[in-house]
Parts: C-alpha cells; sequence; structure tokens
C-alpha cells in the first residue's frame, strides 16, 4: 500500500480530529500530524488520538524549538510515545519570527543553533533520563525525568525550506519535513542531505523524505484551485520565508505581487494575485482522480511520504476533512 500522510493545522475542534484520525487508521493511512500554530495543543490532541487508535503513526508537524522549552517538548514527545506503544515522531522546527515574536512574547534568534540545541537535549534526555547542556543558544544546569520513556531513540524529524537547514537534517535528523514542495524538490533535497550526513558519517539513504502538501479536493478543479488560493496567499504574504520559497519555485513575480497586496492589507487583492500555476506546482489540487494521480507523481519524484494538509475552516471543518481524507485514501 502507498504510504500516506495527513496533517492538521486548525479546522475541526480536538475531539473532531480524534476521530478524523481513526477514520485515517481505518483506510490506510501511515501517519498523521498536528501542526502547532493556533488549533489546539498538539501534543493533548495526538494523546486523545494515541488512546483512539492503535497502528497510525503519529506526529508533530512542527512543534517549535522557540516557544516550548526543550526539556518541555522532552516530557511531551515521551508521553505521547507512551501512550501510544510507539507510535511517535517528534517533528521539530524553528518557526517563524513573525510568529514567535509577536504572538508568544519570545526573542527570535540564531534558529539553527537553537535547533540544534534542542535535538541535542531531548535526545539526551530520552536516552538517559537526564541531561546538562551548555550550548550556544540554551543552558541546562540539570534536568531529570521522573518516568522511564518506552523509546529512548523516539525519531526526531526536522522541517527545512532552504539549503543550509536540509544540510542540517542530514546531520542529526531521522527525516526531513518538507513543505508546499514541487516535483522538482526531492532529488535537490536529497543533495543537500548528502552533504550533511557526509560531514557526520550517517547514511543519507536512512533520512525519510516527507512533504507537507496543501490538499483540496472538489468535483471540479477549478473549484479546488479557488479553496487554496486564500492559503498560498496567506503564507506568500505574511511569511517572509515562504515568499521566498515560492519565489525561487520560479513564480517570483507573483510572490512579489501578494506580499506587496498583503501588506496593504487586500486581502482579496493577495489572493486574486495567486496563479492556478502557483496553486498547481505545490499543492495537490483536482478531482479524487487528480489527486490521487499528484501523490502519485510526488512518490515518483522522490518524497517517502507525501502528507496531505487540507486547509478547511468553518463549523463544518470536520466534514470537509473527512471528504478528503476518503477521497485520498491510499489503494
Amino acid at each position: 500500500m502507498a504510504r500516506l500522510g495527513i496533517a492538521f493545522s486548525g479546522g475541526p475542534r480536538p475531539s473532531e480530529i480524534v476521530d478524523c484520525v481513526k477514520l485515517a487508521e481505518d483506510l490506510g493511512y501511515d501517519s498523521a500530524w498536528m501542526a502547532e500554530g493556533h488549533g489546539g495543543d498538539q501534543f493533548a490532541v495526538l494523546a486523545g488520538c494515541a488512546m483512539a487508535t492503535s497502528t497510525i503513526q503519529l506526529g508533530t508537524a512542527i512543534s517549535s524549538v522557540f516557544v516550548r522549552s526543550a526539556p518541555t517538548i522532552a516530557m511531551a514527545a515521551a508521553s505521547v510515545d507512551d501512550l501510544s506503544r510507539g507510535r511517535f515522531i517528534l517533528g521539530l522546527g524553528s518557526s517563524h519570527k513573525v510568529q514567535v515574536e509577536p504572538e508568544h512574547g519570545v526573542a527570535y534568534g540564531k534558529p539553527i543553533a537553537r535547533l540544534r540545541d534542542a535535538v541535542a537535549i531531548i535526545r539526551a534526555l530520552l536516552r538517559d533520563g537526564e541531561v546538562q547542556h551548555d550550548g550556544e543558544t540554551v543552558r541546562i544546569e540539570n534536568f531529570d525525568l521522573w518516568f522511564a520513556p518506552q523509546r529512548g531513540d523516539i525519531p526526531i524529524y526536522v522541517a527545512a525550506v532552504f539549503p543550509k537547514m536540509m544540510a542540517v537534517c542530514g546531520e542529526i535528523a531521522d527525516g526531513i519535513i518538507l513543505t508546499r514542495s514541487t516535483l522538482d524538490t526531492a532529488a535537490q533535497v536529497r543533495q543537500r542531505l548528502a552533504e550533511g550526513a557526509g560531514r557526520t558519517g550517517r547514511d543519507p539513504g536512512r533520512i525519510a523524505v516527507t512533504s507537507l502538501l496543501p490538499t483540496a479536493v472538489a468535483d471540479s478543479r477549478q473549484d479546488a484551485l479557488d479553496r487554496l488560493r486564500p492559503g498560498l496567499a496567506f503564507y506568500a504574504g505574511f511569511f517572509p520565508r515562504y515568499n521566498r520559497l515560492i519565489a525561487e519555485h520560479g513564480f517570483a513575480e507573483e510572490a512579489a505581487t501578494v506580499a506587496a497586496a498583503w501588506r496593504r492589507g487586500d486581502r482579496a487583492a493577495a489572493a486574486g494575485a495567486v496563479t492556478d500555476a502557483m496553486i498547481d506546482a505545490t499543492s495537490i489540487v483536482g478531482t479524487p482522480e487528480q489527486c490521487r494521480d499528484q501523490l502519485d507523481a510526488y512518490r515518483r519524484s522522490g518524497i517517502d511520504l507525501p502528507i496531505i494538509s487540507p486547509f478547511i475552516r468553518g463549523t463544518d471543518a470536520r466534514t470537509g476533512f473527512e471528504a478528503v481524507i476518503r477521497a485520498c485514501a491510499p489503494d
């Protein structure tokens, strides 16, 4: 069966997400992933999923190394892993300055160093039950766990957008979490992973390549495209890092137009500047058959695990998520 993940970044309530993950497990999905953002506490939601399922893997995509302390992340990861009987994957990332500082009141700086410190602390704490760490961005005098983790080697995946962090994934991560990839992305990523892995004597072939892919399924392809336009406008308009990513995918002029409209506060113009080609290049979009074909194309391109990520809001978000989960279910 082809591997497929499902991601949640808001929309359904926490209890509804649990029900959606149960459905995904029944339909053969490999994994379910919970974002941090504003959609509910990711570890609490995944704990609920752990108690309601038995086979599907559960992961964070991603947990920010800035808004939670490293020991707190380690304890949460070990807790969900225990409740799920060893089905948890810890996805970490540096998040974005435009979120971390104004939304959480936390200073943002040296994201790669912060990520390295967090991974080192979490790995030591899970493995040894205690940690002392004097890093570039984090100093821990001593922290010890008062319970024994079920696994001392919980897989750690790291989110990366650009080459420098991709190489860091090659050095320290068990997997990489990409977002809004194109069909050309995997080949470039594997080269960067190999560079990083070579620096630490690791086998890059053992590093899982995953990608979050915005997804909309509808009876008509045009309707599906229109559903994803506001989400891409938000990402390219609000996040400088994602604006650069879209530009580097070959849409520099369009990305600049979206960003300018967003800065003016004109959300409609920002969405209107998102072209069908921009959505097609970075998303799973169309009828159920078209979406399944696109997922197969991503697998052939070198993505080990495509993760569909519906952008659905409103009071009936659960119904929308369930429809996408059913439509894209692996064969």
